[in-house]
């Protein structure tokens, strides 16, 4: 692979190709430039048939990604916003339809846009330390790169409900039992165990695996006008001083007073 991204490590073996968000300092947050990168690599990977599948993981023991960088979010207007919102969304679909399985391997925190990260790969790995969650409300905000749309499908709209409107991390034992993760793992394991995992899975046919990954999305109709809403409504939020507020609040690590508008 030729790709030298700087804030994604991928090391290629075996036909899997393990991806690393390397921002640990920043609890490998998303930030543009991340977007970008995952992007370029996977418009690489669809093509390069040497990859069978793909492992997706967070540096460090803390967290696996702890949600999109908030210095970036926190200057956004209604159009930017929707813009912004658009951009995860498209990536994150870029990922998921991806003709070859993608795993994430989790451990620490998926909040936010991590949590929507993992949501775009086919399965999830996570060891006893991960915790799983939608905290975007407490920002002003609702979660914008497809996590309205992915987890009430994966999880059923009662529990994704719960998991968007109390915002609270659910941790893997809990995430196991909403559907939310396929396989727990002992601490440090996830990586291990999802390439074990594809080991398994690359022995089918490449052509009946990026067909059956299409047949299943092609079960839900109305994905594209749901990304849309999602989008347009992300957008609005950005424009309210609610969201300022949220967002302030949570760099300068106080309590935020919404005010409802």
């Amino acid at each position: 692979m030729n790709l030298q991204p700087e804030m994604l490590l991928v090391e290629t073996s075996d036909q899997i190709a393990t991806v690393t968000v390397n921002r640990p300092e920043k609890l490998n947050a998303l930030d543009n430039k991340v977007l970008d990168e995952f992007r370029e690599l996977f418009e690489h990977i669809q093509e390069d048939d040497d990859i069978r599948g793909v492992v997706i993981s967070g540096a460090g023991s803390k967290a696996f990604v702890a949600g999109a960088d908030i210095n970036e979010l926190k200057n956004l207007k209604v159009k930017s916003g929707e813009r912004a919102s658009r951009k995860g969304q498209v990536v994150f679909s870029i990922i998921e339809s991806t003709g070859k399985p993608v795993i994430a391997a989790v451990e620490g925190y998926a909040l936010g846009g991590g949590c929507e990260l993992a949501l775009a790969c086919h399965l999830r790995v996570a060891s006893g330390t991960a915790k799983f969650g939608l905290p975007e409300l407490g920002l002003g905000l609702i979660p914008g790169y497809g996590g309205t749309q992915r987890l009430p499908r994966l999880i059923g709209k009662g529990r994704a409900l719960e998991m968007i409107l109390d915002g609270t991390p659910v941790d893997a034992q809990r995430a196991y039992e909403f559907g939310l993760v396929n396989r727990l793992v002992d601490e440090g394991r996830a990586v291990d165990e999802a390439k074990k995992w594809l080991g398994t899975i690359k022995k089918n046919a490449p052509i009946a695996l990026k067909k059956a990954i299409q047949s299943v999305h092609a079960a839900y109709p109305n994905r594209a006008q749901g990304f849309q809403d999602e989008a347009r409504l992300f957008g609005y939020l950005c424009g309210t001083e609610d969201f300022r507020e949220g967002t302030s609040a949570f760099l300068e690590k106080r309590k935020p007073v919404f005010r409802n508008e």
